[in-house]
């Protein structure tokens, strides 16, 4: 298995190269966690998408409030409003002794022609056919739908962290794999040098030793590029410039429960949680537009703050209360197609949750398959890795006493690199099975404390 095989590990392509600093400072998981907890832009941005939403919530509440408001107005009257004692004979029987009399009166002035009037005005609405309560469970659904969503992105950027944190590690260690093995090689070309001096070996021999060797330095670089790539790629996501890595690989001695893992994802996943605010969302619209067919009662007042100095003014109240009530009777809004239109929303929700189910069960089974198959790879390559360990020294023995070639040698150094790649390729995705498995059900403490767990052992194991 040649280097190139593993560049799926690479994560950002990017041009600039870091040198393979060894004094970055060392970061656990758990800090990088943190880290990317504090620094996330996509997390802030989600966390004001629920922000927004309670505070659409909040203003919600105050439908149910009276409204309170100064109302001021200035009207212009083509003329001033009179009343004439003369028009009286048309609305009552006048004394023809009291008509002459009346006559001689001129008209009445009530009011200017210019009317300016200042007014406090209330109205507190106390039966809307539900629609307050109906808006008010909206807004709330709306809030834990924002709030699902921040979750859903907190589990994404946990298994993208997971990636890139442990993408560095293992890159690492392919440099050193390679470095090894150019070492290991060019020992093997100077003693075939030797050999082909004394006339012990052909030239071929020499020079297939030599190619392996000029292969190995190119998969070197490339090992280093990748390295310092995946460097990169940690760096931007925890905002810092010299990053390093200190928790590390690791494999379970057993695999998490199946059964366990499906019954807390199907009973709490986001996705899930999120799709029921949208049920609540559309049950919210739809007694909202049948609210509009029941009549609306309310509670009103008013008290006059300014008026003119006028007749009419003086024989108008201060101030009034009652009760007044609105009853549709037909509208042009359409409301029994937005009722319509509202359950089907509802069937959306409902059926759009049950896929999801079936979607969230299937990649459970996913994951937990690759799991064990990485965990059947990490173990079947520790054999591997014995037998071509020992291949290799039996090589090497052999081209020393001339009983074995230099192709002999050169393919027994190459298995040895192979199998070293392919378990920590293999490592590497185990890590990363556990962890979409532990971010779909929930559990990123589970999976931060074994991190922990682990670097304490290392820790007192580089101690000894």
């Amino acid at each position: 298995m040649k280097l190139s095989s593993v560049a799926w590990l690479c994560l950002l392509p990017l041009p600039c190269l870091l040198p393979l600093a060894g004094h970055a400072q060392p970061t656990s998981f758990t800090d990088a966690w943190q880290q990317v907890l504090k620094v996330s832009d996509k997390l802030q941005a989600q966390s004001q998408e629920v922000n927004r939403a309670k505070g659409e919530e909040e203003a919600g509440e105050s439908l149910n409030l009276p409204s309170l408001e100064i109302h001021g107005s200035y009207t212009h009257l083509d003329q001033p409003i009179e009343f004439d004692l003369k028009e009286l004979n048309s609305v009552i029987s006048i004394p023809p002794s009291l008509g002459g009399i009346i006559a001689g009166i001129p008209p009445l002035p009530l009011s200017e022609q210019d009317i300016f009037n200042a007014s406090l005005q209330a109205m507190w609405p106390i039966y809307t056919g539900g629609q307050i309560t109906a808006a008010q469970g909206i807004h709330a659904a709306m809030v834990a739908e924002k709030q699902q969503e921040l979750q859903l992105a907190t589990r994404d950027l946990f298994t993208l962290l997971v990636d890139r944190y442990y993408a560095v590690d293992v890159t690492l260690a392919l440099v050193n794999t390679q470095t090894d093995l150019v070492g290991s090689l060019t020992k093997h070309v100077d003693h075939a040098l030797a050999l082909e001096r004394e006339g012990q070996i052909a030239k071929v021999e020499r020079l297939n030793a030599q190619v392996a060797l000029d292969n190995a330095k190119v998969n070197l670089g490339s090992a280093r590029r990748q390295y310092e790539m995946a460097v990169i790629a940690l760096s931007r996501m925890l905002q810092q410039s010299d990053v390093g890595t200190e928790s590390p690989l690791f494999v379970l001695p057993h695999a998490p429960s199946l059964g366990q893992l499906t019954q807390v994802t199907l009973s709490q996943h986001p996705a899930l949680k999120l799709l029921e605010a949208k049920e609540a969302q559309a049950n919210g619209l739809i007694s909202l537009e049948k609210g509009k067919y029941h009549p609306t009662v309310f509670l009103f007042g008013n008290y006059t703050l300014y008026e003119e100095d006028t007749l009419l003014s003086s024989i108008t109240p201060n101030w009034m209360v009652g009760v007044g009530v609105n009853i549709p009777l037909l509208s042009r809004d359409g409301r029994s197609g937005k009722v319509e239109a509202a359950k089907s929303a509802l069937l959306q929700a409902r059926y759009t949750k049950a896929q999801t189910r079936q979607d969230l069960s299937l990649l459970l089974d996913q994951s937990y398959r690759q799991l064990l198959q990485a965990e059947e790879e990490v173990t079947a390559l520790d054999t591997s890795l014995e037998l071509a360990t020992e291949n290799l020294r039996l090589r090497e023995i052999a081209f020393n006493q001339g009983l074995s070639t230099s192709i002999d040698r050169v393919d027994a150094e190459l298995k040895l690199s192979a199998v070293k790649t392919q378990q920590l390729a293999a490592r590497y995705r185990y890590v990363q099975a556990y962890a979409r498995l532990m971010a779909i059900s929930g559990q990123l403490d589970e999976f931060i404390g074994r991190t922990i767990a682990l670097t304490q052992v290392q820790e007192t194991n580089n101690a000894r």
